[in-house]
């Protein structure tokens, strides 16, 4: 998943662009409101984490352009405790979620992953296709009974596709929300991932559950060949 992180603070900043990253997510970053803006309404992204005291525009000028484009990205507002009213101003604006510093990182991974979950309009943590069950809630699969090791990357793959599951899957929107501006992103990296991600998901021989759509993408269900 692909997320964009807007927060001047520069160790918090750093520390949840690495905490996101080690999860897997594709993170971009910046401390500078005009520059969130920018970002916001230029790329598609899963979730945005939005501080409220920006530098250039401010949290709240930057949601409110952003829902004037019509784009339904999911937003979290980091805010003080004593900004009750602009907590409520952005809820009103369209924010999705708020949380209050100084907070903990696994909280907002939680609240990070939620939304995301509800983005693609499923609240159930449990992933499903055949008999491959994934559990974004403690970022595990498995293949009937058993466990399969993933990289964080390759994780973060297989999540999307799950989540976009019985639907054609550009190599462009893969790029948009599994990759990062600092990524190397080019058709081979990603060809080269889904290899290795087949690989460990059918070690001996199982149906794949990844298949090829040349001129289009890909696809990840239960049944179909590659054509």
């Amino acid at each position: 998943m692909r997320l964009l992180i807007v927060e001047d603070f520069e160790p918090l900043r750093r520390t949840l662009v690495r905490g996101f990253a080690d999860q897997g997510f594709a993170v971009d970053a910046t401390g500078d409101g005009s520059e969130g803006l920018w970002y916001a309404t230029s790329n598609d992204y899963d979730v945005i984490i939005l501080d409220l005291m920006l530098p250039g525009k401010s949290g709240l000028e930057i949601l409110s352009a952003l829902r004037a484009t019509e784009k339904d990205i999911p937003v979290l507002l980091l805010t003080a405790k004593d900004e009750v009213d602009d907590r409520v101003r952005g809820l009103n604006l369209g924010a999705d979620d708020y949380l209050t510093k100084p907070f903990a990182v696994p909280e907002l991974l939680a609240r990070v992953r939620s939304l995301t979950r509800r983005g693609h309009h499923r609240r159930n943590p449990i992933l499903t296709i055949g008999d491959l069950t994934i559990d974004t809630t403690t970022r595990s699969v498995r293949r009937a009974a058993t466990a399969i090791q993933l990289t964080p990357k390759e994780y973060a793959l297989l999540e999307y596709l799950a989540l976009r599951a019985g639907t054609v899957v550009s190599r462009t929107e893969i790029w948009e929300h599994v990759y990062s501006f600092v990524d190397e992103s080019t058709s081979n990296v990603i060809e080269a991932a889904l290899m290795r991600l087949r690989k460990k998901l059918s070690p001996e021989g199982e149906p794949q559950l990844i298949h090829t759509r040349r001129g289009f993408g890909y696809l990840m269900a239960q049944d179909g060949a590659d054509a």
